[in-house]
């Protein structure tokens, strides 16, 4: 391991430049990234992504953090950029998101454990804007607020169904104004993924000040810069913007900055992160979240023309065990040798192998070893992908970090060398619909799409204030390729609807809601927070 200091150097900071926020954890300032960016040769970008996950995870995060080591153990100097984990999943099914096995960031439990604050100087804006919205309300609404058509919510970093309808401003003042309400997790909120995006601190306020909070009784956009939020709100992000320093369990710095939800908003750490670590080093190896559909669209379409780079190098991470569950096995038994429901489940990884050459991604096959696998069932996914043109390595980083991701990293280095680079999937200037049609028909499977009588509406109102430019951010379930989480494997020739289209305007781009989504998951019937615990001597145990 790595001191703060060495970390620093590693990329190219100086002492002045990065400062601490706990033990081997930095904060590096915002200017030392806007510096190095166009001023150095610009690094080789790998995107880390994945077939259809069971609700398990299938280990992008472990095979980013082992690829990284990979690199450095090879001789290359590499960063890993992951997004900071939320204490939702934490708390409920999914567990801590550091890696796991020999292949982790560093400090682990204070990382998944609140870490320097990002996430609750998000839920504070988050939350300031939401009180000044009805405080202005209280005051007589000069704005001309409609408080039926608020739509700016209030978040909390923590899964709780009971606030997901909620109904505010019922006390005895009469100057109280009553109205409907909710709660998102914060890593839904839009703060998150302005965050994610900005570049520095005027862009950061920029982005803020733009946000949409509520429409006036004549239809008119109610914005955050209107309710003299923004310069508050910036002030309270202002530690968080900066990206956080730590390191992989082998010593490589990893950057674990921002949070944004895979299937609510753009899924990936933030851009200041890659920036510096593009700027810095030979390699940048970015996690994307969930799979190829979700994950690897938004960063193509959302994340890269804002970077102004393309991908180099695309990793898509496979398992026996998720092949296995696509197939048609159970969550038990796919984890036990399955061959005929793996053979079927092969045609969910054809989808996804074709789904990155959609995307213009250069990829590798990363078959990430788990407990029961077997070698007939690892060679006959081989076979699969060597059919269609696209090499598999095994990924064995969970047990021995680095060094079983060295045939990894010397694939991903050959790929990223070859010159072939990402594409966005639609032109610019595609409107918000044909852009879902486009994603859907060729990413999903699906024969088309049907817009919803409230999606119309919404994008009648868009239109109305202006806010239909920019690409969008589809939100719907992970567990399938298509908007039903039930339907598994590879559907094909079915509808997808759009039952919403919502604008994040200061993220610049709008969601579009696909199935029944939840901005605020709850806490399943033996959720992780049962087994977390503290001993008597300050240790933290049971965070995985």
């Amino acid at each position: 391991m790595q001191t703060l200091p060495d970390l620093a150097r590693a990329l190219g900071l100086g002492p002045d430049e990065v400062h601490p926020a706990g033990p081997r954890v930095g904060k590096v300032a915002v200017g030392a990234v806007r510096s190095r960016v166009g001023h150095a040769r610009r690094g080789k970008l790998v995107l880390i992504t994945g077939m259809t996950p069971t609700k398990h995870g299938e280990g992008k995060t472990v095979t980013a953090i082992g690829l990284a080591d990979g690199l450095v153990k090879a001789g290359r100097t590499a960063a890993v950029c992951l997004r900071q984990p939320s204490l939702g999943p934490i708390f409920g099914v999914k567990g801590g998101a550091t890696g796991g096995g020999r292949a982790t960031v560093e400090p682990s439990a204070e990382i998944n454990l609140g870490f320097t604050g990002d996430i609750h100087a998000v839920a504070a804006a988050h939350n300031l804007l939401a009180a000044l919205v009805d405080n202005h309300l209280y005051h007589g609404n000069p704005l001309g607020i409609d408080p039926t058509r608020i739509i700016w919510p209030r978040t909390i970093d923590m899964e709780d169904r009971a606030l997901r309808h909620i109904a505010i401003g019922r006390g005895a003042d009469p100057r109280s104004v009553a109205h409907e309400s909710s709660f998102v997790i914060a890593a839904a909120s839009e703060v998150m993924a302005v965050l994610a995006l900005a570049r520095d601190y005027s862009d950061l306020k920029a982005r803020l000040g733009r946000t949409l909070v509520a429409y006036s009784a004549t239809g008119g956009a109610v914005r955050a810069s209107d309710l003299k939020a923004t310069g508050a709100m910036a002030a309270l992000l202002r530690d968080a913007l900066e990206p956080n320093l730590v390191q992989t369990s082998e010593g490589v710095p990893a950057l674990v900055h921002a949070g944004p939800f895979g299937n609510l908003a753009h899924g990936t750490c933030s851009r200041l992160s890659i920036e510096l670590a593009l700027a810095t080093n030979e390699f940048c190896v970015v996690e994307a979240g969930f799979a190829t559909e979700l994950g690897a669209e938004k960063f193509v379409d959302i994340v890269t023309p804002e970077l102004g780079v393309d991908v180099d190098a695309a990793v898509l991470v496979v398992t026996q065990r998720s092949l296995r569950f696509q197939g048609g096995a159970s969550d038990e038994e796919a984890v036990r040798p399955a061959r005929a429901a793996l053979e079927r489940g092969l045609a969910n990884l054809g989808q996804h192998l074709e789904n990155l050459a959609a995307l213009g991604l250069p990829g590798v096959v990363a078959l990430n070893r788990f407990p029961g696998d077997t070698p007939e069932e690892g060679q006959l996914v081989r076979a699969f992908c060597r059919d269609r043109g696209v090499e598999v390595v095994e990924s064995r980083g969970f047990e021995e970090g680095g060094a079983g991701c060295l045939d990894l990293a010397a694939s991903v280095e050959t790929i990223a060398s070859s010159g072939r680079h990402s594409r966005p999937l639609y032109p610019a200037g595609t409107p918000p619909v044909a852009q879902v049609e486009t994603i859907a028909t060729r990413l999903y499977g699906a024969a088309r799409v049907l817009a919803a009588p409230e999606a119309l509406e919404d994008l009648r109102l868009l239109e109305a204030i202006g806010e239909l430019s920019g690409p969008v951010c589809v939100a719907k379930t992970p567990l399938s390729l298509s908007d039903n989480p039930h339907a598994l494997n590879r559907p094909e020739g079915f509808p997808v609807t759009i039952h919403r289209l919502v604008r994040s305007a200061g993220a610049g781009f709008t969601v579009a809601l696909l199935g029944a989504i939840e901005t605020m998951p709850g806490l399943p019937t033996r959720p992780s927070a049962e087994e977390i615990d503290l001993t008597p001597d300050g240790r933290v145990t049971g965070v995985h």
